[in-house]
């Protein structure tokens, strides 16, 4: 670390095709946030950049699912993953998008660059493609059976079982996503980075990052084993940054190979922000520079081995990972996240039912730093209510209110202190340093571990002291006490605020500390004491419990899915009928010409109705909803062949079709546009 002036740090850019899940927090962006937060509580210079992947087929494909453009995607999910982020307490000082002008310029540069210094060339190669939409299909356009792990479900890219690269005229039995049948090999010109130009290069730098972890540099071994090969840098397709070759205007670059320039692109639009256009340079281009990637461990390939060999490629004084704290996958409740089943739990759900710490807090007591690791809602209710609010929310209420009460919400003098208090005054500056040792080396679990172990510390030290009794016999010594618990909670606070932003800015608030919380210093934790004298303000409950019926519909939620059910069908869904049952009903346009309620009842009328071939009467329970005026006159459908039924005398000839949904909220059915009587509804 003393050998760097500056860090920038960035976190894998999220495809602008889907909410942020667990999985995603867990992987790339909390432990990010948490080590920049700490950073900058130790005064670093560091910047922190990340923004939305936009050029990705996951986003082509729903575009087409949906029936809108690529840029209605992007456009929705940028916004509101961002916000998210925002909400979960994410501080990215940039959060871009590739689709900003700079990006594509930027992208277009370093393929023109690495094309000019021979490392990209043109290769005519087979592709699959789809006779029915007359295209070709680039790589996750077709799925099929991995050739190497045998797993179904593999993409014309990637095995998300293995974790192998493929050639997606590799897979077997592929199937065309678009219309699911299968596709044809055709001939297909694409440009090519010369990846085993790098191998040489790549290891050596490699052989000195003797710091990394080792799922890192064992994934980059088992790559260089086989040996790097070409791989393709454009593709078939019309959304993305234009390949600037002539000849290839239909072509686009592939996004992997434009999605790491986002980092440099987010770092130029930051650089703009804050009046300094040039001030990027000195992130990317200045050897002083520490550059930290936090990835999920899908990501390794791409940010381990490809994105230093365009680096290369580029040539010049461009910034190196110095580390790619990649992490392995979350699962959820003992199974793998799968979006496509929506067996996730997605932060925009959560945060309309949880406060955000309670997650930030068990996501990383959690964290899969060295193995996958398994997220339970139960777990996370008894992290939240065993140790958020049973620890450490237990120990800052007893101390202040036991303040509050007894010292006119004052902190009283520290008078002379025994080896108690000498331990626990010990303990904090022992905790700063252990969590900060922790946070250097991306320890995430282990420092918040560290950081709850000084709030048990701190409720063991306040029983021995005993304050309730001390108190009536030597209110100078419990005054002792009491101060010593005021600089814990200090403590707590400041360090704390990496893990538990919202809850260290609210104790910061609440004991009416000056300053912004968050911009403290770390390193004078322990050393800076609250004054004697200093008034503190009202106590709140800092982490309510969370109660079983909280969380119980979650569970039962991923339960359902685990079990192959869709939990969006409602109870009430009526069994399947066949074809020919539902043949049998006639439905028809009808008229309403009157209505009047039936008398000595709440919800019926009787409606007169035109069918072009004859009148009838029907009755409907609509009285509670509709006036006569609000009826007449609209041209509504009936299910005309029902048999006849009397209800209140009247007999009723046919039933009108009408739709409720869960509010109770009703609209009777009608055609979109005036037709004639008696028309069939097909």
């Amino acid at each position: 670390m003393s050998d760097y002036k500056r860090m920038l740090v960035t976190s894998a850019l999220p495809y602008a095709n889907g909410p942020i899940h667990l999985g995603h927090l867990a992987g790339a962006y909390l432990p990010a946030d948490i080590f920049v937060r700490y950073q900058k509580l130790k005064k670093q210079d560091v910047v922190f950049v990340c923004g939305s992947d936009e050029h990705g087929v996951p986003i082509t494909l729903l575009a087409e699912k949906r029936g809108v453009t690529p840029q209605d995607i992007v456009d929705e999910f940028h916004e509101r993953n961002k916000q998210s982020f925002f909400d979960f307490g994410i501080r990215f000082d940039n959060y871009s998008r590739t689709s900003q002008p700079e990006h594509k310029k930027l992208s277009q540069e370093f393929f023109l660059k690495l094309k000019e210094n021979d490392y990209l060339t043109p290769k005519t190669s087979q592709q699959f493609f789809s006779p029915k939409g007359q295209r070709f299909l680039p790589d996750r356009y077709v799925e099929g059976t991995c050739p190497f792990c045998g797993a179904d479900g593999a993409r014309g890219d990637q095995c998300d079982s293995c974790g192998k690269w493929i050639d997606q005229t590799k897979l077997i039995n592929p199937i065309s996503k678009i219309d699911g049948d299968t596709p044809e090999l055709r001939d297909t010109t694409h440009w090519y980075l010369k990846l085993g130009d790098f191998q040489e290069k790549i290891i050596e730098w490699l052989d000195t990052k003797d710091n990394w972890k080792s799922n890192v540099l064992n994934f980059c071994k088992g790559w260089f084993a086989e040996g790097l090969r070409d791989r393709s840098v454009t593709r078939d397709l019309s959304w993305g940054i234009p390949v600037p070759v002539e000849g290839y205007e239909d072509k686009v670059l592939y996004v992997w190979f434009d999605a790491p320039i986002g980092y440099i692109s987010a770092t130029k639009e930051w650089a703009e922000q804050v009046g300094a256009p040039d001030k990027w340079k000195e992130y990317w281009q200045n050897k002083d520079t520490r550059l930290i990637h936090f990835i999920g461990k899908d990501n390794i390939v791409f940010h381990a081995i490809v994105w230093p060999a365009i680096l290369m490629g580029y040539e010049g004084d461009w910034v190196l990972p110095a580390e790619i704290p990649a992490n392995e996958f979350l699962n959820l409740e003992g199974e793998k996240l799968s979006t496509s089943k929506n067996y996730a739990v997605w932060l925009e759900d959560y945060l309309k039912s949880f406060q955000p710490d309670p997650l930030r807090y068990s996501l990383a007591a959690n964290a899969p730093e060295s193995k996958d690791a398994d997220f339970s809602w139960k777990e996370f209710q008894a992290r939240n209510n065993s140790e958020l609010a049973d620890v450490l929310g237990n120990f800052i209420n007893r101390s202040l209110t036991f303040m509050f009460k007894n010292y006119d919400k004052q902190v009283p003098e520290q008078g002379e202190l025994d080896d108690l208090d000498r331990d626990m005054l010990k303990k904090i500056t022992e905790t700063r340093d252990e969590v900060g040792a922790c946070l250097e080396k991306f320890e995430v679990r282990k420092g918040v571990a560290t950081y709850i172990n000084l709030a048990r510390a701190a409720n063991k030290y306040f029983n021995d002291k005993e304050p309730w009794k001390v108190f009536k016999e030597d209110k100078a010594a419990c005054g002792t006490t009491m101060n010593i618990c005021v600089q814990v909670c200090r403590a707590l606070s400041v360090l704390g605020a990496p893990f538990l932003p919202f809850m260290a800015k609210k104790l910061w608030k609440m004991m009416k500390l000056d300053g912004n919380i968050h911009a403290q210093s770390w390193d004078e934790v322990g050393l800076v004491e609250v004054p004697a004298g200093h008034k503190i303000g009202k106590i709140k409950i800092l982490f309510p419990k969370i109660e079983d019926e909280q969380i119980q519909p979650e569970v039962d939620r991923l339960q359902t899915i685990a079990s192959g059910a869709n939990p969006d069908i409602p109870a009430d869904l009526k069994p399947m009928i066949s074809y020919d049952d539902f043949d049998k009903i006639d439905l028809r346009v009808a008229t309403v010409l009157d209505v009047e309620p039936i008398p000595k009842t709440k919800k019926l009328m009787k409606l007169q109705l035109d069918l072009g071939f004859e009148k009838r009467t029907i009755v409907a329970g609509l009285a509670e909803k509709f006036t006569p005026e609000d009826l007449k006159g609209r041209q509504i459908i009936i299910v005309a062949n029902l048999e006849p039924a009397k209800l209140r005398g009247v007999e009723s000839n046919g039933m009108l079709l009408a739709a409720e949904d869960h509010e109770g909220n009703m609209q009777t059915l009608s055609v979109y546009e005036p037709v004639g009587d008696g028309a069939k509804i097909r």
